[in-house]
This record gives C-alpha cells, sequence and structure tokens, in this order.
C-alpha cells in the first residue's frame, strides 16, 4: 500500500508504467530502459518484466524484452463492456460509403485521443490509423470535440499543462487561441481542423452522448485536402457527421 495513499497498490501501478514505457518509439526494452523511462529502480523493473513474462504478457529475447498480444485482452475488456462501439458501426460503415472517406470514433484519454471503433475508406490516404492508435487531442478534430466538453475547470487546467507542438505551420500552438477555438467547437457542435496534424489532411467531428447528455467519445471523417475543399467541407460533411453522431447518440439510449 502507498504511504500516501493507503487505498493504493504501489507495486501495480508500477507495472502499469512499465506496461506504458512499451511504444512505437520503444517496442521492445531492456532492463535499463525499462527503469530509466519509468523513473524506477532497476530490480523492481526486472522483477515487473519478468512477471508479465510469466504471465504470458511479454517475452524475453536475450537481453530485451517486448510484450505479446495478450496484452490486447487489457483494452479489448474495455471495448467488449461498451456496447456503444458494436452500435456505432454500422451507422460509421454507412457515413464511409456514403461520403467515401474513412470515419473513426474516439475517446479522451489525458493529453491524448485514443480510437475505439474505424472504418477506412475505400480510398487510399497516407495516414494509417487503427483501433488503439493514439493522437495529441489539441490538434485533432475528435480532440477537439472532446476537449470542448470539459468542464471549464478542468479546460483550463489542460491548456496550462499540455505542450503545444507546431506539427504542422498550420497548428495552433497558442492556447488562448487555441482556447477560443474550442469555445467556438462547444457552440457550433462540430470541429472542423484543417492540416494541423498533419497537413494535406482535414477532418470534421461531431460528439457522441450517452443517456444523460454527457459527452463520452466522438465521430469524425478525414479527408484528403487536395480532393475536398474546406467549404465542402463544412457544407457537406459537417451536417452528415452530426447527423451520424446523433444517430449513435440515440442508439445507445439518449433521451
Amino acid at each position: 500500500m502507498s504511504r500516501q495513499e493507503p487505498d493504493v497498490i504501489d507495486s501495480v501501478e508500477k507495472a502499469f508504467r512499465v506496461l506504458q514505457a512499451f511504444s512505437a518509439e520503444h517496442p521492445t526494452l531492456t532492463l535499463s530502459e525499462a527503469a530509466e523511462l519509468t523513473e524506477l529502480s532497476r530490480a523492481t523493473a526486472r522483477r515487473i518484466l519478468l512477471t508479465f513474462v510469466k504471465l504470458g504478457f511479454a517475452e524475453q529475447d536475450d537481453r530485451r524484452f517486448r510484450l505479446t498480444p495478450r496484452v490486447l485482452r487489457l483494452g479489448y475488456g474495455y471495448l467488449s463492456s461498451l456496447p456503444i462501439w458494436e452500435r456505432a458501426q454500422p451507422h460509421m460503415r454507412a457515413l464511409a460509403d456514403e461520403l467515401r472517406e474513412s470515419c473513426s470514433a474516439a475517446t479522451l484519454d489525458g493529453d491524448e485521443i485514443v480510437y475505439v471503433a474505424r472504418v477506412p475508406a475505400k480510398r487510399s490516404m497516407s495516414i494509417v490509423l487503427s483501433v488503439g492508435s493514439r493522437l495529441p487531442a489539441y490538434c485533432t478534430s475528435m480532440g477537439r470535440v472532446l476537449l470542448a466538453a470539459l468542464p471549464e475547470s478542468a479546460l483550463h487546467r489542460h491548456l496550462a499543462a499540455v505542450e503545444l507542438k507546431a506539427l504542422t505551420p498550420h497548428t495552433i500552438t497558442d492556447p488562448v487561441e487555441l482556447e477560443k477555438e474550442l469555445h467556438r467547437v462547444r457552440e457550433q457542435g462540430f470541429a472542423l481542423v484543417d492540416g494541423e496534424r498533419e497537413e494535406g489532411v482535414r477532418s470534421a467531428a461531431a460528439p457522441v452522448r450517452d443517456g444523460t447528455g454527457a459527452v463520452i467519445a466522438a465521430i469524425n471523417v478525414s479527408a484528403n485536402a487536395g480532393r475536398v475543399s474546406l467549404d465542402e467541407l463544412r457544407e457537406r460533411y459537417v451536417p452528415r457527421v452530426m447527423d451520424t453522431a446523433l444517430a449513435i447518440s440515440h442508439d445507445i439510449g439518449l433521451s
């Protein structure tokens, strides 16, 4: 138990720190790397990684450790416990087929969005995403919908803590400007992003609500800027994205 928080088990917290140290940048880790990334002792990192190996969540190749597909059970437990994603798929597929663009759903996790459902476009795009992909919230259309739904106090804390990196020349990096944009998103009920995370990619997003009206997710469509103008995105895509988000919300119990 934690001395500061008696209801928190330190060893579990440390284990999840090691689990989250694995990433696209660090698909494999040595004991030293795991310890450095998690700020744990090498001995603690070693015990946790060997426990992962014994439980089948990791495998060891000489000095390096990598996760196994068994870790997907953790994410699947979350997805399967929420019927929204299964109910959302037919609506998302219909939208993707109508617009011939990819349609995705995501939730907010700290400073990032996490993709929980996705229907790819039949035509190819340079961006490759799938369920479980994570992107910065501040520069994505779904992220802005989800941030705009935060209580004002939580939004202020987020803007004070998040690092706004210029991923393209179009990325909003001024917290004051971003806050104004998020208020606009909140008022209009949708978000548009034009090349802020990746040049040449435009997207429109709208909120998905639960039975109480609270925003629990967002859906979006993404399109190539050379094929879809900003005016078309706003005039044709936005209404269909909002209609689809509302249909999903009704399906999951919006009164």
